[in-house]
């Protein structure tokens, strides 16, 4: 699957620290998948720009609903 392609795939994101000194990004989907995904906080610091980035090209392109074209973003904890 591409970043751009849709998806029907349902999912909770959690973001936060872990006790061993980690930016823990968390995702759980439909069907039973846990994906835990740690990073260094100079890591997550560098996703949080590209987030960023993202996001202001997105605004730049005259629109804020994506690919989506409106469709209900997924649930978030």
């Amino acid at each position: 699957m591409g970043i751009d392609k849709e998806s029907e795939i349902a999912a909770n994101l959690q973001i936060g620290p872990t006790s061993a000194g980690m930016v823990r990004i968390y995702i759980e989907a439909d069907g039973g998948v846990e994906l835990p995904l740690d990073f260094e906080p100079e890591e997550a610091e560098e996703i949080a720009e590209e987030l960023r980035a993202a996001a202001e090209a997105v605004r730049a392109m005259g629109g804020s609903k994506g690919a989506g074209g409106g469709k209900p973003k997924p649930r978030r904890k």
